[in-house]
């Protein structure tokens, strides 16, 4: 493993001097050094990165949920070590600051380190893509917001517009891209059109708020997920800055926190656009998304794809129009489904981690009813 700690600046005195033991946090970047990393675990990162943020540009450094998070008490089950790694300072250029975050986040990811990336605008999303890119692997992408942040291409990437600048990487390791949370009112219909056209996925907050179920099969299929914190309702932040009326509220966002956790592909976690102005409540509520998610490391199966499928039952489903049948797997130790879809056998190094499609109970009932389940039309085009 590379020499990281040359990006980050150590959690201050004071804050490591208010730990009280509850997470015990032995392995934080203070004045006795930065940690050593000898094992799979989780890392936090604070990133104060705001100059392409809109909204928070100019804003400084503030990691005070540090203090809410250090006093939050452990879970039953924890046993891989959590590491602060500390604040990366913010580069002389924002690529500087990119360049940063893709090295930290290939190396930890490497080594089997989940990191949580914390602070800056949206747009370093791109930056931890390109931290799995350095390492060759393809991904699935999956964000938590109220728009899709599709932007222009022709423009500099910013919080409210780097998707497209994602999608022109060359060479690509993108293997799907979802949204949670969309508000309709909030998003053009040719950005929609476009996450249709390259077979993308979308859960709307209604549907979300429907039946949340319905998110967990896309999480479930995400290495990186990446949190807005605009995609929150303005009330359960309590600050002036934050405007989304009808967003998600904090239990549901720590719902699908520890949704992420329990995701054995999932690999990052980034949590942007927070108000270096914070008030009390935001800090709890960082701290508790942070609690959940690693709530939810601590309960991982090794389902798909760590752990094998060959102890899950099997089902095959005939559909007229179909010669071959339908493959659903049944995993044996968390009864969560999986819909099979073929690829081409010379792709397999690329496509292995994505033929068994993470799905519900009810594509499989109905595919029992003779319809054939849209994420395996989608996900067919992507494999094809």
């Amino acid at each position: 493993m590379k020499d990281i700690s040359i990006y980050f600046e150590k959690v201050s005195t004071a804050l490591c001097e208010g730990v009280l033991n509850a997470v015990k946090l032995e392995n934080i970047h203070s004045e006795s050094g930065f940690p050593e990393i000898d094992t799979k675990g989780i890392a936090i990162i604070y990133v104060p990165e705001f100059r392409n943020s809109n909204g928070f540009s100019g804003g400084g450094a503030n990691d005070s949920f540090r203090s809410s998070f250090y006093e939050l008490f452990q879970g039953d089950n924890w046993s891989d070590p959590i590491y602060d790694l500390g604040t990366i300072i913010p580069g002389e250029s924002i690529n500087d600051t990119y360049f940063a975050v893709e090295q930290v986040v290939a190396e930890l990811v490497k080594v089997d380190v989940i990191p949580i990336v914390i602070g800056g605008g949206q747009d370093l999303t791109l930056a931890c893509y390109k931290g799995f890119a350095a390492l060759e692997r393809t991904i699935n992408i999956s964000t938590i917001d109220s728009r899709l942040d599709v932007g222009d291409p022709s423009e500099s990437v910013n919080s409210k517009g780097y998707v497209s600048q994602l999608l022109m990487q060359r060479p690509c390791y993108l293997f799907n891209y979802s949204n949670i949370g969309l508000q309709r009112p909030l998003e053009s219909k040719e950005s929609i059109s476009l996450f249709s056209k390259l077979y993308f996925d979308i859960c709307r907050l209604g549907d979300f708020n429907a039946d949340f179920k319905r998110a967990e099969p896309i999480i479930r299929n995400s290495d990186l997920i990446s949190i807005d914190f605009n995609s929150i309702k303005n009330s359960e932040i309590g600050l002036n800055d934050y405007t989304n009326v009808n967003g998600f509220k904090s239990d549901q966002i720590c719902q699908i926190a520890k949704y992420a956790g329990m995701s054995d592909k999932l690999s990052c976690l980034g949590l942007f656009d927070i108000n270096p102005n914070h008030n009390s409540s935001s800090d709890n509520l960082v701290a508790q998304i942070i609690w959940y998610f690693i709530e939810g490391v601590s309960q991982r199966l090794n389902d798909f794809p760590i752990g094998s499928k060959s102890t899950y039952t099997k089902f095959h489903v005939h559909l007229d129009e179909f010669k071959d049948d339908l493959v659903f797997y049944k995993s044996d130790k968390s009864s969560r489904w999986w819909l099979e879809v073929s690829y081409p056998t010379s792709e397999k190094s690329k496509y292995e981690r994505h033929h068994l499609v993470p799905c519900n109970h009810e594509d499989y009932k109905e595919a029992l009813n003779d319809k054939i389940p849209n994420l395996w039309w989608q996900t067919l085009q992507k494999l094809s």
